[in-house]
C-alpha cells in the first residue's frame, strides 16, 4: 500500500480534477444537444473519477502533507486547485440536468466553500509568499480561478429556485460571482497577454494550460447566458440585463478569437520547435475549454435567440469529444505501464 501510494498519491497533480471537468462538460454538451447515451456514459466516468480523486486528495493530505503544502504555497500551482471547485459544479450541473437537484445542491455547497477558502488562500500566497520578480511568474493556470468562480455562478443560478426564502439572496450571490469572475479574468488576461506577447516564450511553457485562456472566456459566456435564460425576480438584477447581454457576447467573441491563435501556438510548439507530444495530466486543460465553448455557444444561442449558433455547437461537441479521446487513451496506456507486474 505504501509503495502504491508513493507512486500514485504522493505526486498527484494539484489540478488533477481537470479530468472530471473535461469529462463532465463534454457529457453536459452531449446532453444539451440530444446525444443522451454518450452523455450518460461520460457522466458515469466523470462521477467515478471525481470520487477516486476525492479519496486520493484526502489520502495525500493525510500521508503526504508536506507535498500537498508545497503545491499549495507554489504561486504557479495554487490556482490549479480550483479544478476541485469547477469539477464539483460541472458534475452538479450534469446531475441537475437529470433532476438530481439534492445531490447537485451538496456539490454546489462544497464548491462554494472550497472557492472561498482557495480564493483567499491563493491570493495570500501571491501577496505574502511569492518572491519572484517580473512577469515570468504569470501562469495560464491562474485562469482556473476564473473557471472555478464562474462555475459556482452557473450551478447556483440553476439551483436558486429550490432555495425558498433564500432564493433572492442566492441570485444576488450568483450575479456577484459572475461579476467577480469577469474582473479576475480582466486582471489575469492582461498579465497573461503581456507575458506571452512581450516576453520570451519557450515550448515547454506553451502547453495545454494555455487553452484555459479560451476556457475562462467560454465559461464566463456560459454563466452570462445562464443568467439570461434563468432570470431572477429581483427588479434590480433585471435592470442589469443589457449589461449582461453585451458582456456575454463580447466574452464569446473574445474566446472565439483565441481558438485559431491557440492552434497556431500548438503547431509552433510541436512542429516547429519539435516538443515531444506525450500524455500528461495537463492535457485535460485543453479538452475542457473545447467542451465549455460548445456548451457556452449553445446557451448563447438560446439567450440571443440566434439559432445559427447551434450549428457551431453541434460541430464543436464532436471536436471536444475527439480531444477527450486522446488523453483518455493516454491515461489508460499510462495506467497499464505503471501497473505492477506479477512475478
Amino acid at each position: 500500500m505504501s509503495s502504491l501510494a508513493e507512486r500514485t498519491v504522493a505526486p498527484l497533480y494539484p489540478g488533477a480534477f481537470n479530468l472530471v471537468m473535461a469529462t463532465g462538460i463534454v457529457s453536459n454538451g452531449f446532453f444539451l444537444l440530444g446525444h443522451r447515451n454518450f452523455s450518460d456514459a461520460l457522466l458515469v466516468i466523470g462521477c467515478a473519477a471525481f470520487l477516486v480523486l476525492l479519496v486520493a486528495l484526502a489520502l495525500r493530505a493525510v500521508l503526504f502533507p508536506r507535498r500537498l503544502w508545497a503545491d499549495l504555497v507554489d504561486p504557479r500551482l495554487v490556482f490549479t486547485f480550483f479544478t476541485l471547485v469547477a469539477a464539483s459544479d460541472v458534475v452538479g450541473s450534469g446531475l441537475h440536468l437529470r433532476g438530481h437537484d439534492g445531490t447537485a445542491t451538496w456539490l454546489w455547497l462544497l464548491a462554494l466553500c472550497a472557492w472561498v477558502l482557495l480564493g483567499y488562500f491563493g491570493f495570500s500566497v501571491l501577496t505574502f509568499v511569492n518572491d519572484a520578480e517580473g512577469s515570468e511568474i504569470v501562469h495560464g493556470g491562474w485562469l482556473i480561478a476564473v473557471v472555478g468562480t464562474e462555475s459556482v455562478a452557473i450551478l447556483g443560478d440553476l439551483l436558486a429556485p429550490r432555495f425558498g426564502s433564500a432564493r433572492d439572496a442566492t441570485y444576488v450571490t450568483v450575479y456577484a460571482l459572475w461579476g467577480i469572475g469577469i474582473v479576475l479574468y480582466a486582471i489575469f488576461i492582461a498579465l497573461f497577454s503581456h507575458r506571452i506577447f512581450f516576453l520570451r516564450l519557450g515550448p515547454d511553457e506553451a502547453g495545454p494550460i494555455f487553452w484555459v485562456v479560451m476556457g475562462a472566456a467560454a465559461i464566463s459566456t456560459n454563466a452570462g447566458s445562464t443568467l439570461v435564460d434563468y432570470p431572477s425576480a429581483l427588479p434590480f438584477l433585471e435592470r442589469l440585463r443589457p449589461f449582461v447581454d453585451g458582456t456575454t457576447f463580447v466574452l464569446w467573441a473574445w474566446g472565439t478569437w483565441w481558438i485559431p491563435l491557440l492552434v497556431i501556438l500548438g503547431v509552433w510548439r510541436h512542429v516547429v520547435r519539435r516538443y515531444p507530444l506525450r500524455f500528461e495530466a495537463a492535457y485535460w486543460n485543453l479538452v475542457f475549454p473545447l467542451g465549455m465553448y460548445t456548451v457556452a455557444t449553445f446557451r448563447l444561442s438560446l439567450a440571443s435567440d440566434f439559432g445559427s449558433l447551434r450549428t457551431v455547437a453541434r460541430v464543436m461537441i464532436w471536436v471536444a469529444f475527439a480531444a477527450w479521446l486522446a488523453p483518455a487513451g493516454g491515461l489508460v496506456s499510462a495506467a497499464r505501464r505503471t501497473r505492477p507486474r506479477r512475478s
